[in-house]
Formats: C-alpha cells, structure tokens, sequence
C-alpha cells in the first residue's frame, strides 16, 4: 500500500484538502491529533513530557495542558526539539501500525512537520498544501481565536513554504485561484494508477 503525507503551513489547508480525500475513501492519519492522543494516554510518553517541561504539562484529570505546553515550547526552541525527539517517533510508530491496518490503494499522513522532522523520506509521495501567509494568518485568527502574534510565531517555528515545495510530489494551491477539488482529483487519480 502507498503511504502518502500531506503537509503545509499552519493555516495552509491541509484538513480541508484530507477532508476531502476522505470523501473519495481515502483513510487519513490526522497526526497532530493522534500526538495529542498519545500524549494524554501514553503513560511513558506522558513521564516523558513531564520530565521535559514539569508535571504543569499535564491537568490533574491526565489531559494535557495545552495551552501551558504552547506557551513554552513555542517560545523556547531547545525545548520544542526535546518535545519533538519524543513525540514524533512515538507518532511515527502508531501511524505506521495504523497504516498498516487499513484497507485501501493508499493512505494519507496529514501532519504540519513532516518536511521539519524528515519522516517524509519514509512516505511513498508527499503533497505540500500552500495557500498566501496573509490568508493562512486570517484562517487561524478565525478557527483558534489566537492573536496576531501567537500565530506569526508559530509560522515563523515552521520551516518556509519554499522549503517544503522543493520536496514535494504533488502541490495543491489552496490561495483559491484553482479549484481545489480538481486538483484533489487529479492527484487521486494518478495515485491510484501508481499503486
């Protein structure tokens, strides 16, 4: 089976763009959201966490604290990388796993730092969503309800678009200007035919 990543910008699109590879029975690994999974249900992941950024990390009820966890690590870069050594390898096996358990010509690894942490290079293809820095800023203010300067900082932690595009197998413009649906189309179809 063809493992594909799907990645881009914060704000860049890329749920849309697997929400609607789901529609063509697509099964998608939402990584972002397994991460927090893992880490609120992990005990060794969860040892882990805490030994890097204290027990804060977490509520008394188990769940993370995000909002404690996102204050720190983007804001501290030494910090975030120590955060990533653990959680993407523990995100990388469990995707694997789920992968391999799906039944369908490919699948789809939605995550925002697939090109960052390298794990592209185990994918089959990876897609780059991009959309204009303006409108990724205007999309996150809108879904999150974050301030300007949360969010600049955060694009500013990813890696350039550019940098991303240079690796990419497929690119999905998502500014508006082409129909994201036939683009989507597009890619399905040749994916299929490859696998």
């Amino acid at each position: 089976m063809i493992s594909v990543g799907v990645t881009g910008g914060i704000g860049s699109g890329k749920t849309t763009v697997c929400k609607i590879f789901e529609q063509l029975d697509i099964p998608v690994y939402y990584a972002d959201a397994e991460a927090k999974r893992l880490m609120s249900h992990n005990q060794e992941l969860k040892s882990q966490v805490k030994s890097i950024l204290g027990k804060e990390a977490y509520h008394r009820n188990g769940r993370l604290n995000r909002n404690y966890v996102a204050s720190i690590v983007f804001s501290d870069k030494e910090k975030l990388a120590q955060l990533n050594n653990i959680v993407h390898p523990a995100v990388r096996k469990d995707a694997v796993k789920w992968s391999n358990s799906q039944k369908s010509k490919y699948t789809l690894q939605e995550a925002a730092l697939l090109v960052e942490n390298g794990s592209y290079k185990q994918l089959d293809y990876l897609i780059v969503v991009t959309a204009p820095v303006e409108m990724r800023i205007k999309r996150v203010l809108k879904r999150d309800n974050s301030n300007f300067d949360e969010v600049k900082r955060r694009i500013d932690n990813q890696l350039p678009e550019k940098e991303k595009k240079k690796v990419a197998d497929f690119i999905i413009d998502n500014s508006g200007e082409a129909s994201l649906i036939h683009q989507i189309l597009k890619i399905h179809r040749t994916l299929l035919k490859k696998s």
